[in-house]
């Protein structure tokens, strides 16, 4: 469909452009050059952390991240309420997913839940920091990792630079990543990053992302020393063009997330004129990024109605997200059910994405407004 005003733009400037020439014109380390290299040190620096490796996908780092943890034959214990591969990268790194229920306001793990899903398989918790918000719980969560001897893995895939109490997300675990997929704040199409304190897990993450190859000083590509392969790895490396964009991208963070968060201002100040929709949970003491702009209905009527009267007047909606221990494959492999997580199901039911990109116009938001307006007249 030629959507009238589409779910997301990707913001660009001519720098960005020119990242790309830059590499292309050098004419040699597409892959594994100084840009990456660099993006990493930026990040790492950024959120605080020792040390962040680059990788082609948030999907790519969330698996890498695990297998380093070596978490084979392990449960993790994660939320329903997210992107596939949250559940998949668990799976891939031959441990078995554990789903618990979230909470209503920032969709993210609850603690309660969480302790009620521990046994003595479980080795780790991945939470979820929903589409740019900070998990309300993450710091009982970090108390439960720590009580229980868990490894506490972030998956910050949505929600580069958002804070809790002026604590950046990707600081409260052993680990986290983001991502940079096309519609995410920063972007170069596809890619991901992994950020730790632990040198021991950052030079695992080396090996599995680049076939297992021990190297040394020197780059694989520039040289003609032999190298050895000392476990199974993948080709898992972002591109050089790809983390051009991103660093390109980064170095105006500040600036994407001031655009997002002004017109989530503009719609939170429109929408709470609307007592049937509840807009994002942010509480002061939260720094939303608002990768997303989701808001939650009465119920599911609801929810359907809007979605189809905006679809009508060509204004692109989502649902994020359907619950992953649902799908087709996950109810055939782990024999999963409806009710088996009803706060999660009900939630579910309920939440409409709505458009938010840096170059929304605030006459699109009001065309958008006065059309959801309309449904509740």
């Amino acid at each position: 469909m030629n959507w009238k005003i589409p779910l997301f733009k990707i913001y660009w400037e001519k720098d960005d452009i020119g990242s790309v020439s830059k590499v292309i014109k050098r004419g040699s380390y597409w892959t594994t050059g100084p840009e990456n290299k660099k993006l990493e040190e930026k990040i790492a620096d950024y959120i605080g952390k020792k040390y962040a490796l680059s990788f082609n996908s948030g999907t790519s780092a969330l698996h890498a991240d695990l297998l380093a943890h070596d978490v084979k034959d392990s449960e993790i214990i994660v939320p329903s309420f997210t992107f596939i591969s949250t559940a998949n990268s668990v799976i891939l790194a031959n441990a078995k997913p554990v789903f618990a229920e979230i909470e209503d306001k920032s969709y993210g793990l609850d603690p309660e839940d969480v302790k009620e899903k521990i046994t003595n398989k479980t080795k780790a918790l991945i939470p979820v920091h929903y589409g740019g918000a900070p998990c309300k719980e993450i710091k009982a969560l970090q108390e439960i990792a720590e009580d229980h001897k868990l490894f506490l893995v972030e998956d910050a895939a949505e929600s580069l630079g958002s804070k809790i109490d002026k604590i950046k997300i990707g600081t409260f675990g052993h680990s986290a990543i983001f991502s940079f997929c096309q519609n995410k704040v920063i972007t170069a199409g596809e890619g991901g990053l992994t950020v730790t304190d632990s040198k021991q897990l950052f030079e695992k993450l080396k090996l599995i992302r680049s076939h297992g190859r021990l190297e040394n000083k020197n780059d694989y590509f520039s040289t003609t020393s032999e190298f050895d392969y000392v476990e199974l790895g993948y080709n898992y490396r972002m591109p050089s063009i790809n983390a051009a964009i991103v660093l390109s991208q980064f170095n105006k963070l500040d600036k994407i997330i001031k655009m997002r968060r002004e017109k989530a201002n503009y719609y939170n100040k429109k929408l709470s004129k609307i007592k049937t929709i509840k807009p994002p949970f942010c509480p002061n003491t939260n720094f939303h990024v608002f990768q997303m702009y989701t808001i939650q209905l009465d119920d599911e009527l609801s929810r359907l109605q809007l979605q189809k009267n905006l679809t009508k007047a060509g204004i692109m909606t989502k649902v994020y997200f359907k619950p992953i221990h649902l799908t087709t494959f996950y109810k055939e492999k782990f024999n999963y059910r409806k009710g088996d997580l009803p706060i999660t199901e009900k939630i579910s039911k309920k939440v409409l994405t709505l458009p938010l990109y840096p170059s929304l116009t605030f006459n699109e938001m009001e065309y958008i407004f006065n059309e959801i307006k309309n449904c509740f007249v």
